[in-house]
């Protein structure tokens, strides 16, 4: 049913008297041993975007379910104000600056290879595969446009979906070249990308629904991200630039469309009885661009303000997790991949790793004290949180905030508080001298130019590509 009909609570509840009539099937009513995972990556998405995070004008009762159902995050965080740094952490479950390749925007090919995550890496996907999962990647990847890069050899079994960068949603195209792949192999389809990707996303739950093999469906939207097309906006024509086109209604449109197309895709667990076994994160790549509402933070995608590094996540795991929790945790991408693992029992204690397992957090409501960093090359940003406190610095200047009442970051309180600016600018020192040298990386393609986030793209050696204007 569409979103008019009966809501998913309303058809779990269905679900379970005609489970205990024997009116369903025997595979609809199982417990699974080990759980199934359904992350949502959404692209460019604003802090308050979302319906259950405030939103002022677009309206999400699908997303809103889940966090209703699930744990809703008001502190957490992307690992980049970027999109392929922050992908490069989610996969590998380490900062991106413990790899030369994580400051590289947009990856591209560099002295380090050809993809970012170091070949023979043990990938959250690659050691669920090797515990016996299904793993799918159904839609943007964006950590290597070559062969060697597909997402299939860091622990994908099966690809749909697109190497680069902001495809456009009806042509599939990328710098002008078709874009859209299954496997190795080009792939025309028609229709709407946002719709395709959940399309494909169905099929692979309904697929994994007549087995008892547990699945990991990792669904990366490239919405909201530019082009600036809704889903009835197929008669716009090619926009050239990242600042051309768009408006707050067709952003809201393409933000509504990826919502109804999220419960499309939830609705399906439910039909196939895996809702209570399945672990849901939903969570955006970094901060919103230019028609995106990141109130009541500033800044946007491109800095390390609170508006480009915020992000909603929600995680929904019924069979362990009471729903209807707000957790002010301070959680970060990578913390998925410590957090899958430790769910499905899967060991990684080989593996050196930054994040940290939510699981605990979810289950007991507990919090754990974390300081977390950033950095990034665009105006030579960097920052510290812990507690209330952060740390900021861009183009060698710095500030002190105290989140817990400005959040907005106005507020510098570094002369009223210089021993808490030394403990934090210490702190980013000792991580710094722990994370891969910069010294050999070239340098990030664009920076960010004014309060409203733009970035501009340069002819620099380092760069490979034309010189262009892109929004942040």
């Amino acid at each position: 049913m569409d979103r008019e009909g009966i809501s998913r609570r309303g058809a779990m509840g269905a679900m379970a008297a005609m489970a205990a009539a024997g009116a369903i099937p025997a595979k609809a009513q199982r417990q699974l041993s080990r759980p199934n995972f359904l992350v949502i990556l959404a692209d460019d998405m604003g802090y308050a975007d979302l319906g259950c995070y405030d939103s002022r004008h677009i309206e999400t009762p699908e997303l809103d379910l889940l966090a209703a159902q699930g744990v809703r995050f008001t502190d957490a965080y992307a690992n980049s104000p970027v999109c392929s740094p922050t992908r490069l952490s989610m996969a590998t479950g380490r900062y991106n600056r413990a790899f030369p390749s994580g400051l590289s925007e947009p990856f591209r090919p560099g002295p380090w290879g050809d993809t970012a995550i170091p070949p023979g890496y043990d990938t959250w996907m690659k050691l669920l595969q090797q515990a016996g999962y299904r793993t799918s990647l159904v839609g943007k990847w964006h950590l290597g446009p070559t062969d060697e890069g597909s997402p299939l050899n860091f622990g994908y079994s099966d690809f749909f979906g697109f190497l680069g960068g902001g495809i456009d949603y009806f042509t599939h195209e990328y710098a002008g070249e078709h874009a859209l792949m299954e496997g190795t192999d080009p792939v025309e389809r028609d229709g709407y990308m946002t719709t395709l990707l959940a399309d494909e996303a169905i099929s692979r739950i309904r697929e994994n629904g007549e087995s008892d093999t547990p699945f990991a469906i990792s669904l990366h939207f490239n919405a909201p991200h530019w082009p600036w097309e809704g889903p009835e906006d197929f008669a716009l024509g090619t926009q050239s630039f990242h600042n051309d086109g768009g408006s707050l209604e067709i952003y809201a449109e393409m933000m509504e469309s990826m919502d109804r197309n999220i419960g499309r895709v939830l609705r399906e667990l439910d039909n196939q009885g895996l809702a209570d076994d399945t672990m849901v994160i939903f969570t955006s790549d970094n901060g919103g661009e230019r028609y995106s509402d990141v109130w009541p933070f500033r800044g946007t995608k491109g800095y390390l303000l609170e508006g480009g590094i915020r992000v909603p996540t929600i995680i929904r795991y019924p069979r362990q997790v009471r729903g209807g929790q707000v957790s002010d945790q301070i959680a970060l991408t990578m913390d998925n991949y410590p957090t899958m693992l430790d769910a499905a029992g899967v060991d990684f204690s080989h593996m050196t790793l930054d994040g940290i397992s939510l699981l605990p957090h979810l289950v007991n409501g507990t919090t754990e004290d974390r300081t977390v960093f950033w950095r990034f090359q665009g105006h030579n940003q960097a920052a510290v949180r812990w507690r209330n406190w952060k740390y900021y610095q861009l183009e060698g200047n710095e500030w002190l905030y105290d989140l817990s009442y400005d959040g907005h970051e106005r507020n510098d309180r570094k002369q009223a508080n210089p021993e808490m600016l030394a403990e934090l600018k210490a702190a980013l020192a000792e991580w710094d001298g722990r994370m891969a040298p910069i010294d050999d990386v070239p340098g990030y393609c664009g920076s960010p130019v004014g309060q409203a986030g733009e970035l501009q793209i340069t002819e620099d050696s380092n760069c490979r590509g034309p010189s262009t204007t892109v929004s942040s």
